[in-house]
């Protein structure tokens, strides 16, 4: 049974998201895929989804055509409204024949996901849904006015239920980062002034490297080697001496020095960062980077709980979105069949 998802207002950076496509680097295809990975899985598992739609600071609007459809939102701490009536930033619950979904920024974080228990029916390029922006590899960004034709895999309807991911909170420690590859392009003093300052994400970040400021440092041997291998996390050094982060859309190789490199399991703390605020960094050993990597890994397979809510639907409410198939009026004679 097909369904249809249809946008109604989409800032810049609405994309579909699965995990990446991998394997494909040595042709010069980078994997893409969500910029914060645990909020993306916290939404995919609790509906069984193998996408997800990630939402930047501009927001989205979306209703839906089709029978009950379990969705479920993770990530930064937006304002979620179903037909108006407000969302816990992290939860699942029913979409039904009709809804108004709205998600808009509000108090922190800069990327939302939106999943839906539904496979869509867009073309996998290189076995991946997963949106390159840069390379225009993958669907382009979502606008108002798309729809997305998908089928619905589950459709009973679910209740309104908060979830707990404790690994959503994004608190204000340190970003930890392993040094190097090239942390021998920058004197001692320069890998203290790059541990001890707030760097300022700024404006011109995107979902392929977040550009970061603050004072700039100074290279010892130049600004520009022969490109090696990039990754999501590197923070390169350019001559302008300010640095910048290698985001999802990161490209295969990079020209200049690399003087750290974030560790994994901190990854979606930094992209939920918006221009304007500040982190600093913090140099951790490999065992260390291992070890957050091991517990993050953990506690994701593990999964989230799930609190009941009361939904704040009346029967009303129900009774509208037409929730029970074929029963469209509470006139026992309309719904008879002719």
């Amino acid at each position: 049974m097909s369904a249809e998802l249809l946008i109604h207002a989409a800032g810049p950076c609405v994309t579909l998201q699965d995990k990446g496509r991998y394997g494909y680097r040595r042709y010069g295809v980078t994997p893409a895929g969500p910029m914060d990975y645990p909020a993306y899985a916290t939404a995919t598992q609790a509906v069984n989804a193998s996408a997800a739609i990630e939402i930047s600071l501009g927001g989205a609007a979306f209703s839906y055509i089709g029978a009950p459809l379990s969705a479920a939102i993770a990530g930064g701490e937006f304002d979620c409204r179903l037909d108006g009536k407000k969302l816990p930033p992290a939860c699942r619950f029913t979409l039904t024949s009709e809804s108004l979904l709205t998600i808009r920024a509000s108090e922190s974080g800069s990327w939302c996901y939106l999943a839906i228990s539904a496979d869509f029916d867009n073309d996998k390029i290189l076995g991946s849904y997963a949106s390159h922006t840069r390379s225009g590899i993958g669907p382009r960004p979502l606008t108002a006015g798309d729809r997305l034709l998908i089928t619905p895999c589950i459709t009973s309807p679910m209740e309104l239920e908060r979830i707990e991911a404790p690994w959503l909170s994004h608190n204000k420690t340190p970003i930890r980062v392993l040094l190097g590859p090239q942390q021998d392009y920058f004197s001692t003093q320069d890998l203290e002034r790059f541990l001890a300052t707030q760097w300022r994400v700024g404006i011109q970040s995107d979902r392929m490297a977040y550009t970061l400021e603050g004072e700039p440092l100074t290279h010892l041997r130049g600004h520009d080697l022969i490109s090696d291998g990039a990754t999501m996390g590197a923070i390169q050094i350019p001559g302008s001496g300010f640095p910048f982060v290698l985001m999802a859309d990161y490209q295969p190789t990079g020209g200049y020095p690399k003087i750290a490199t974030i560790i994994g399991a901190d990854l979606g703390h930094v992209a939920q960062h918006r221009p304007g605020e500040c982190f600093r960094f913090e140099v951790v050993g490999l065992e260390k980077a291992l070890e957050a990597r091991h517990l993050l890994r953990e506690a994701l397979s593990t999964g989230a709980s799930y609190t009941k809510l009361e939904s704040n639907f009346s029967n009303l409410d129900l009774l509208s979105k037409n929730l029970i198939d074929g029963v469209i009026s509470a006139s026992d004679e309309i719904n008879q069949p002719k």
